[in-house]
């Protein structure tokens, strides 16, 4: 099986690229969909950070009051290092323990959402490493759409290694300007050279 990691800038198009996998076959996980689980009632990682962070990041129902979590961590980042501390290693080890069962039934692809894959130093892990990237432009209008203030968009931008590094150290880049043909084009042509 081979295994790819995908990475990008936020708003820049990871999972609708994830998508143009996931539909030719490649078996696809999300690390923020992982990390979101981590963190519902009852688990471990979720006591660990109201421990850390205060119990008042949980609303009535003991859900985690990401909004408020997300405003400490981008503003402060001894703060997000804590986070991060205290997720990454349950996000790896539960992608990893997924790529093992995929591996197991035979699948001939798998890829990893990862927005900081090169961040947190998970490339060894992938044969192959692609990279989704646009605009700056467009990825501010793109976060915008999502409700986020402009603050927002520079903290979030800020917290992460610039695109172009990315780009870089990538072994594929799919730019996503332009119409999502364009997108799932040069998925086939990635796929064709895996």
């Amino acid at each position: 099986m081979r295994v790819c990691g995908l990475t990008g800038g936020v708003g820049m198009g990871k999972s609708t690229a994830a998508g143009f996998f996931s539909s030719r076959g490649a078996r696809v996980i999300d690390t923020d969909v992982i990390a979101r689980q981590m963190v519902e009632p009852g688990q471990p990682a979720l006591t660990e950070i109201l421990d850390c962070f205060g119990r008042c990041l949980a609303d009535h129902r003991g859900e985690l009051r990401r909004d408020e979590l997300a405003r400490i961590v981008f503003a402060d980042p001894v703060a997000r290092v804590k986070l991060e501390a205290i997720l990454h290693p349950r996000i790896r080890e539960a992608w990893c323990r997924q790529i093992d069962d995929w591996r197991r039934e035979g699948h001939p692809l798998a890829l990893v959402i990862i927005p900081l894959l090169f961040e947190t130093r998970a490339e060894s892990h992938f044969e192959k490493v692609i990279c989704v990237a646009c605009a700056s432009l467009s990825q501010q209008a793109r976060l915008r759409e999502r409700g986020w203030s402009d603050a927002q968009i520079e903290q979030r931008i800020a917290a992460q290694m610039p695109v172009a590094q990315k780009i870089a150290r990538a072994d594929f880049v799919i730019w996503t300007e332009g119409l999502p043909a364009v997108h799932e084009q040069q998925v086939t042509q990635i796929l064709a050279g895996l």
